[in-house]
C-alpha cells in the first residue's frame, strides 16, 4: 500500500523536473536541487519497502515508521498535486481562447494574471517542498537504524503452513452436503468425461477447505475406489521438481534422490500407468498455467479414465488456470449460525460443567455469531475460550475486534496476510481502501471503481483504461475471496454488488489503522469522531436517524481526509457544507448523496484536489458556476435531483470529467439545461442528455466530440428539432463504444416543423448497439432502419400515432422484443413478421429478411427471438397466423418458419385480443406462457377452455 503512494509520488517529481528541462515550468532558486533530493530519498525508500511491510507484522517500530512515511507521501502529493493542476489550468484557460482580435486582450489579461498568482504559487510550493525534504531526511535517517533488506524477504509469521491429510472427522461440522457434491464428481464413471478430472474447491482463507479435502481424500469409499491416493502440500512458490518429487515419494513410499524433472516424470508416469488415483493438491496461489502444463500432461498419460486430481485453491483464476470446469469448481460456503455455534461450543464449553456453560452460553452464541460462518474463526475462539471461565474474559472477545484479539492475530489474520501480500501493491491499497466502509455494507462493483479512480490508485495505461483496470482489479479480489455475498447480472454473469466478510473488513481497518475509518451517528457522534486521529485520511459518516442527529462539527477538524462519504440525512447539512467545504481542502470524494442539500456553497470551487463529486438525490436547482473550476473532475453525479433544472454553461471546462449523470428514471417529463457539453471529450459514461431544440441549450448536435461514451446512453426529445442535419451532427455512428440506446420522444409542440420519423432517419444510430428503447414516438411511419441489424434487445412503448408494428422479424439477430403500450394498434399481421411487400399494411422494408436459404427457398422470420412480451395493448383486438407460403416476384414459392426459438411469451393488459397465432401454438419450443389481464385469452386457455389442448404441451402455464 505505502509503495504505490510512494511511486505516484515518484511520478509526480520526475514529471515536474521534465516539464522544467523542457521550460514549461519555472523553478524557484533552490527547488530543483530540493526536487532531485527528494527523489534520490523515496527511491532509497521504495528500494527497501517490501521487507519493511513485511517486518511491521512483528515490529511496531517498524509500523510506526510506515506510518510516518504514508503522512509525508500523502502530503507530498498534495502540494504536488496543487502545482500540476495550477499549470494545467492555466494553460487550458490560455488556449481556450480563439486567436481573434476581439480576444487578445481577453487572453493576455488571463495569461498576465496568472503569472502573477504563480509567483506566489511557486514561492509556496518551494517552502513546501524544503519543509517535506526535512521530514524526509529524519524518516531516511530512521531507516538506516532498521537496517531493512532491498529485496523482499519472507519471515516466519507468513510462512505458508504445511497440510497433511490427517483428520479427525468428529471435529468437523457443517460439510457434509459438501463432501456428498464432491464425492459424487471423484466417483462418477462417464464414459465421455475426460480422461483426468480435476476439481477444484475454492474459497477464502480459514472456510474450510483442506478440512473438505481430507474428509474425501479419507472416506472408505474414495479409499477402495482408486489405487492409489497422493496428498501433496503445494503452497507458494510452485515448484515442478519439488511437487514432482513428493507425488513420486508417495507413490514409491520412499524419498527419492532424482532432481531431473524429466527423469521424475518419467518415472511417475511408470507408476501410474494402467492405474486410477486420486491427487490432492493443497493450498495452491500460481496462475501461471505453463507451471502447471508439464506435470498435468503426464499425469494424464497412461493413466486410467476415472482419475481426479482435487486442487484447494483462495483463487478461482487457479482453478481455472488448473483446468477445472465450471462444473467442476466448487465454492465452499460460510458455515451456517447452527453449524457455527455447533463447532464453537465442542471447543469453548469443553470440560465445563453445566452451571459454567449456563452462565457463558449466551455470550457464547453472540461470539459465534460473529465468526460469521468462517469455521477458522469458529475454531480459533472456541480454543482461546476454553481455558477461560470468567464472564469479563469472554466479554472482552465479544465487544473487541478481531485484530485486537492476540489469538485472532496470530492465527486468524495470518491467512489473511498471506493473501493480502500475493496482491501487487497497486491492488492492496483497492483493497484497504474498503476499510472506509460500514461492517456488512453492500457496495456495487461501478461505483467503488470510481472511488478508486479518485484517490489515483488506478493508473491509466496507454492500452487499457482507469474503469478497466478497476474492473480487473476488483474481480481479481472477488476471485481471491476478499469480498462475498455476490449479486451478479443474469446476463453475462458478472458481479455488480458485493459484501465483506466481517474478519476480512477487521483485517482491512488493522491494514487502516487511524487512515480510514467509519461511524454511525447514533448519540454521542462528536465523541466518537474525537478519538479518531487527526492524521486520518478516509471517513464514512452513516447517520442512522435523520430527524434526530445533526452533522458533527468534529468532522471540520480532520483537515487531511480525502474521501467523505455521507449516508443518511443530516439534520444540519445545509448550514454545515459551507464551513465543511472550507475546512476540509484536500478532499479527492466528497459524497453527499440523498443529504437535503437545496444549494452548494460557491466555495466548493476551491477543493482543487476534488476528483468524485456525489450530490445525487438532493433539492438542489442549480450547481454553482465555481464548480466548472474543478479541473481535476472525473465524476459528477446530480441525478435523482428532482428540482435540477441546469448544469452550470462553463462545464466544458471539465475537461477531464469522465462520468457525468443528471437523469431521473423516475420522471419523465424531467429536462436538465445543458450548455458546452462537447468539450467534454473524455467522458466515458453520460447517462441522459435533454435535446431542447431551442438553437441555445441541449442541441442534439453537442455530442459530436463525445466519442468515448460506453454503455447506455438515454436520448430525450423535449423540444422541436427544426432540423434533421441536427440530428446528423451528433455523429452517433462514430460512438462505437455504445451498446445501448434510449430514445424518448416526448412534450414536443410544433409537430408541422420535423416529424419523428425524420429524426429517427437522421440519427444513425452507434454501429454496436444491442440494445435499443425507443419510448413515446410520434411519427405516423413505423420506421426501423436497416443499421439496426445487430440488435439483440429491443423494447418500444407508448407509440401514439402507430397502428401497425414495424417489421421487426427481419431483425436476424433480435433474441428479446417488448411491446409496451401502442394505443393505436389493433392488429399485429404479417407485416410485423416481415413477410408484407413494400408499403403493405403501411409498413417500410428498410430491414432486410432476417434468414433466408435459397436451396430451400426458406424465409426465416424472428430467427433468434427467445422471448416476446405485449404489454397495455388495450385496443388489439387479432393477432394473425402469417400461415402458409408466400410468393415472391418471380413466382418462385417460398415457405416460412416463424419464431423458431421463442422460448417464453407474455401478454399483459390486452383486453380484446381473442386468440393467439397458429405459429406459437404450435411452437416445439415455447416453455413458458404468461397471461395476464386479459380477460377473452384467460378463459380461452384456462385449464378446460377451447384453446387448451393446443397449448397444454407447454410445460408453464400461467393464467391470471
Amino acid at each position: 500500500m505505502v509503495d504505490a503512494l510512494v511511486s505516484v509520488v515518484l511520478e509526480q517529481l520526475s514529471s515536474i523536473l521534465i516539464q522544467e528541462v523542457q521550460r514549461e515550468v519555472r523553478l524557484v532558486v533552490g527547488v530543483k536541487n530540493e526536487i532531485k533530493k527528494l527523489t534520490s530519498n523515496f527511491q532509497a525508500i521504495q528500494a527497501v519497502l517490501a521487507n519493511a511491510e513485511e517486518r511491521q507484522l512483528k515490529d511496531q517500530l517498524v509500523k510506526h515508521w510506515l506510518d510516518q512515511l504514508k503522512d509525508v507521501s500523502y502530503d507530498m502529493d498534495d502540494v504536488l498535486d496543487e502545482w500540476g493542476t495550477a499549470i494545467a489550468k492555466s494553460q487550458s484557460k490560455v488556449n481556450e481562447h480563439p486567436r481573434k482580435n476581439t480576444r487578445k486582450v481577453c487572453s493576455f489579461m488571463i495569461f498576465s494574471c496568472f503569472r502573477f498568482r504563480e509567483v506566489g504559487l511557486r514561492c509556496r510550493v518551494a517552502y513546501k517542498i524544503k519543509e517535506l525534504n526535512e521530514r524526509i531526511d529524519g524518516i531516511v535517517v530512521e531507516k538506516n537504524k532498521f537496517d531493512f533488506k532491498s529485496s523482499k524477504v519472507e519471515i516466519k509469521q507468513l510462512e505458508h503452513r504445511k497440510t497433511t491429510s490427517v483428520i479427525d472427522v468428529e471435529e468437523v461440522k457443517g460439510r457434509e452436503m459438501d463432501k456428498v457434491k464432491v464425492m459424487k464428481m471423484l466417483l462418477s464413471e462417464s464414459s465421455q468425461g475426460p480422461a483426468l478430472r480435476i476439481i477444484s474447491l475454492v474459497g477464502m482463507g480459514g472456510i474450510g477447505k483442506t478440512t473438505l479435502a481430507r474428509l474425501v481424500y479419507n472416506d472408505h469409499v474414495v479409499e477402495t475406489h482408486f489405487e492409489k491416493r497422493i496428498w501433496v502440500c503445494v503452497s507458494d512458490p510452485f515448484d515442478e521438481i519439488t511437487i514432482a518429487k513428493a507425488i513420486l515419494e508417495a507413490l514409491m513410499g520412499f524419498a527419492h534422490n532424482v532432481i531431473e524433472l524429466q527423469t521424475l516424470l518419467e518415472k511417475i508416469q511408470s507408476l501410474i500407468r494402467e492405474k486410477k488415483f486420486l491427487l490432492v493438491l493443497d493450498d495452491v496461489w500460481n496462475e501461471d498455467s505453463t507451471k502447471w502444463e508439464q506435470l498435468r500432461n503426464s499425469l494424464k498419460c497412461g493413466c486410467l479414465p476415472g482419475s481426479s486430481i482435487v486442487v484447494t485453491t483462495r483463487n478461482r483464476n487457479v482453478a481455472n488456470c488448473m483446468g477445472s470446469s465450471s462444473t467442476d469448481i466448487l465454492e465452499l460456503r460460510l458455515l451456517s449460525i447452527d453449524e457455527c455455534w455447533s463447532l464453537f461450543s465442542q471447543l469453548a464449553f469443553f470440560d465445563k460443567n453445566s452451571r459454567e456453560r449456563g452462565d457463558l452460553e449466551d455470550i457464547g452464541r453472540r461470539i459465534a455469531a460473529k465468526c460469521k460462518g468462517l469455521p477458522l474463526a469458529a475454531k480459533s475462539l472456541g480454543s482461546l475460550l476454553r481455558f477461560k471461565s470468567r464472564i469479563e474474559e469472554w466479554e472482552s472477545v465479544l465487544n473487541s475486534q478481531f485484530w485486537e484479539i492476540k489469538e485472532a492475530e496470530s492465527k486468524i489474520l495470518a491467512h489473511l496476510w498471506l493473501s493480502y501480500y500475493d496482491l501487487p501493491s497497486e491492488m492492496r491499497q483497492c483493497f484497504s481502501y474498503c476499510a472506509v466502509f460500514p461492517k456488512d455494507f453492500r457496495f456495487g462493483r461501478d461505483a467503488l471503481i470510481k472511488l478508486w479512480m479518485a484517490q489515483g490508485f488506478l493508473r491509466e495505461t496507454r492500452n487499457k483504461e482507469m474503469e478497466v483496470i478497476g474492473r480487473e482489479c476488483f474481480e481479481a479480489l472477488a476471485a481471491r475471496s476478499f469480498f462475498q455475498d455476490f449479486e451478479k447480472d443474469e446476463g453475462d454473469g458478472s458481479i455488480y454488488a458485493c459484501k465483506m466478510h466481517d474478519m476480512v473488513h477487521d483485517f482491512a481497518q488493522r491494514l487502516t489503522k487511524n487512515k480510514c475509518f467509519s461511524v454511525d451517528i447514533e448519540g454521542a457522534a462528536e465523541s466518537k469522531i474525537d478519538s479518531f486521529s487527526r492524521d486520518a485520511r478516509h471517513s464514512m459518516v452513516v447517520f442512522r436517524n435523520y430527524k434526530t442527529f445533526s452533522f458533527p462539527a468534529t468532522i471540520h477538524s480532520l483537515k487531511k481526509l480525502r474521501s467523505l462519504i455521507v449516508d443518511g440525512r443530516p439534520s444540519s447539512m445545509n448550514a454545515a457544507l459551507p464551513n465543511l467545504i472550507a475546512n476540509l481542502s484536500c478532499l479527492r470524494t466528497l459524497k453527499l448523496s440523498g443529504c437535503g442539500i437545496e444549494e452548494v456553497p460557491s466555495n466548493i470551487g476551491k477543493l482543487i484536489h476534488l476528483r468524485h463529486a456525489d450530490l445525487s438525490g438532493n433539492l438542489i436547482r442549480e450547481l454553482p458556476e465555481e464548480m466548472c473550476e474543478l479541473y481535476n473532475m472525473l465524476t459528477l453525479d446530480v441525478s435523482f435531483c428532482e428540482k435540477l433544472e441546469r448544469l452550470p454553461d462553463n462545464i466544458g471546462r471539465l475537461v477531464k470529467l469522465r462520468h457525468l449523470s443528471f437523469g431521473n428514471i423516475w420522471n419523465n417529463s424531467f429536462f436538465v439545461k445543458v450548455k458546452g457539453v462537447e468539450g467534454l471529450s473524455s467522458l466515458r459514461k453520460l447517462d441522459e442528455f435533454h435535446v431542447s431544440g431551442s438553437g441555445e441549450v441541449s442541441n442534439i448536435g453537442d455530442l459530436r466530440n463525445l466519442n468515448h461514451l460506453q454503455g447506455s446512453l438515454k436520448i430525450r426529445w423535449l423540444g422541436d428539432v427544426k432540423d434533421p442535419n441536427e440530428v446528423k451532427k451528433a455523429e452517433m455512428k462514430s460512438k462505437k463504444h455504445l451498446t445501448r440506446l434510449d430514445l424518448f420522444f416526448q412534450s414536443r409542440t410544433d409537430r408541422e416543423k420535423i416529424n419523428d420519423d425524420e429524426v429517427l432517419e437522421a440519427l444513425e444510430p452507434p454501429p454496436n448497439i444491442y440494445s435499443l428503447v425507443i419510448g413515446y414516438y410520434q411519427g405516423v411511419i413505423p420506421v426501423f432502419p436497416s443499421c439496426f441489424n445487430k440488435l439483440r434487445v429491443v423494447e418500444l412503448f407508448k407509440w401514439g400515432k402507430i397502428g401497425n408494428l414495424p417489421p421487426l422479424g427481419k431483425l436476424p439477430s433480435l433474441e428479446e422484443l417488448i411491446i409496451n403500450g401502442m394505443e393505436c394498434v389493433g392488429k399485429v399481421g404479417r407485416g410485423f413478421l416481415g413477410l408484407g411487400v413494400d408499403g403493405e399494411d403501411g409498413e417500410d422494408s428498410d430491414i432486410s429478411i432476417g434468414e433466408m436459404t435459397s436451396s430451400s427457398n426458406t424465409i426465416i422470420t424472428f430467427p433468434k427471438l427467445k422471448s416476446l412480451s405485449f404489454y397495455l395493448m388495450e385496443e388489439w383486438e387479432e393477432w394473425e397466423g402469417g400461415e402458409g407460403g408466400n410468393e415472391d416476384k418471380t413466382n418462385i414459392s417460398i415457405s416460412t418458419i416463424i419464431m423458431p426459438s421463442l422460448r417464453s411469451l407474455t401478454i399483459w393488459g390486452c383486453p380484446k385480443l381473442k386468440a393467439l397465432p397458429d405459429y406459437v401454438l404450435q411452437s416445439t419450443t415455447l416453455e413458458q406462457l404468461e397471461i395476464y389481464e386479459s380477460p377473452i385469452l384467460e378463459e380461452e386457455f384456462e385449464a378446460g377452455g377451447k384453446g387448451w389442448p393446443n397449448a397444454s404441451h407447454t410445460p408453464n402455464i400461467t393464467i391470471n
